[in-house]
């Protein structure tokens, strides 16, 4: 009986995360923490679309810096 249990516990646990990981990743989407949440997840299913979001992330920090001729940059020394 006990063994009947630990199956059924593991089994519920497992459906627990199946079910889960869907609704982690809609909430990560909508919240814009995907890819902390969900970058592991997608490097192992879906390595492309993980090396189109480093990208994304490497071109979002090259153009938050200010360039030259900008207003600002010519404020400072």
């Amino acid at each position: 009986m006990t063994q009947v249990l630990a199956v059924a516990a593991v089994v519920e646990l497992f459906a627990l995360v199946l079910l889960g990981l869907p609704r982690l990743a809609a909430r990560a989407r909508r919240g814009g923490t995907g890819g902390a949440v969900m970058g592991p997840f997608e490097e192992i299913w879906h390595p492309a679309a993980h090396r189109a979001r480093v990208e994304v992330e490497v071109q979002e920090e090259r153009t938050d810096a200010p360039l030259p001729g900008d207003p600002q940059f010519r404020g400072r020394a």
